[in-house]
């Protein structure tokens, strides 16, 4: 081979990370591929991403390199253009909110976006992981999800970053993450409620595992104590932050014998759901129910009636996400690990007060 035609090659090929030892341990690379009971090349595909490696032979590899103290010294050219995204489920009207914050900071600083989905699931699967470590991105945003304690060394041993918004769990303080003030949202939501003479109130929350519902039925109890109302656990309801189950649990409530005169669901599609059994069972908005909303979703204020809602700052959190993922590229900790934005009453027309008698 020419000397002109090698050196093409060489520059063809992509850039290897090499391997520093952070630890006390001493031991070399080749006596951790022995220890694992691999060949050295496949040491060296695990540390430089390679995806031709069986999960649990990247597993062992991995937690015998953390054990030891090594991790990837790399150059930042290596890096991929890109952001990973991942989204529990993509629902248009919500996700459509996050992605245009993390686009407008991911395009300021030169990088695409890449969009995943984990069916549901609360932490993405192996195989989303094996191709975040293929791609190599500056950092990862996980929506409404969570990884697992292997997965974080994974990520982390390859210096790729990542940060949760709206954590369906207590993230812990060694996770960087960004939220809202769901609590207070839940409160104000229920006292503006209140404040306007209702008395039987209703909620429809999202699902019980995540911590964002919890908080805003959390808020709304705290809100009726205060007041001097009691708790009715008839009119506490579980929800999945959809459509239908807005329309299915709202025609429950609202066929009960003493039906409320308000319900607070714990987002706006679910709202939007109890429209459909409002109308459905002839009764209106607001002058026989009151409704309110989460997230202040665009669509809102062109329902009829538009709809009173809890403006959660969908955008500017995933904006806040996407700047710190990128401050920890650099190497840069932020100065707190979680960060709320304020949430904020918008009233419209689908509350008023209980018709009277």
């Amino acid at each position: 081979m020419s000397p002109a035609k090698a050196q093409r090659r060489r520059a063809e090929q992509p850039q290897e990370e090499t391997a520093e030892s952070t630890g006390s341990g001493t031991a070399t690379l080749a006596e951790i591929a022995r220890a694992a009971g691999v060949s050295a090349p496949t040491v060296s595909k695990v540390l430089n991403g390679r995806a031709d490696v069986a999960p649990a032979t990247r597993t062992r590899v991995e937690e015998l390199l953390l054990r030891h103290g090594y991790r990837r010294r790399r150059a930042e050219s290596s890096r991929s253009p890109l952001l990973d995204l991942v989204f529990h489920e993509l629902e248009s009207a919500w996700a459509m909110e996050v992605i245009r914050g993390v686009e407008n900071v991911a395009r300021d600083s030169g990088l695409s976006v890449v969009l995943s989905e984990s069916d549901g699931r609360l932490t993405p699967g192996q195989s989303w992981l094996d191709r975040v470590l293929a791609r190599r991105p500056h950092g990862v945003i996980l929506v409404l999800s969570g990884l697992e304690p292997a997965q974080r060394a994974q990520l982390a041993s390859r210096d790729i970053p990542f940060v949760v918004m709206d954590p369906a769990g207590d993230p812990g303080d060694e996770v960087p993450s960004v939220g809202a003030t769901n609590w207070q949202g839940g409160l104000a939501a229920t006292r503006h409620l209140l404040e306007l003479g209702h008395r039987r109130i209703a909620v429809l929350g999202g699902p019980p595992r995540m911590m964002c519902s919890r908080a805003r039925i959390d808020g709304y109890r705290a809100a009726l104590e205060a007041a001097g109302v009691e708790v009715d656990p008839e009119l506490i309801r579980e929800g999945d932050f959809h459509h239908e189950t807005g329309h299915t649990v709202g025609r429950e409530l609202l066929r009960l014998p003493d039906r409320p005169t308000a319900v607070f669901t714990g987002n706006d599609l679910q709202a939007l759901g109890l429209y459909e059994a409002a109308r459905e069972l002839g009764l209106r908005v607001p002058e026989d129910v009151s409704v309110v909303g989460f997230d202040d979703l665009p669509l809102t204020r062109w329902v009829a009636p538009p709809l009173t809602t809890v403006r959660q700052p969908l955008t500017e959190m995933a904006e806040a996400a996407a700047r710190m993922v990128l401050d920890l590229s650099r190497g840069e900790r932020p100065a707190v690990p979680r960060i709320e934005l304020a949430t904020s009453m918008v009233v419209r027309a689908s509350t008023a007060p209980p018709a009277a008698g």
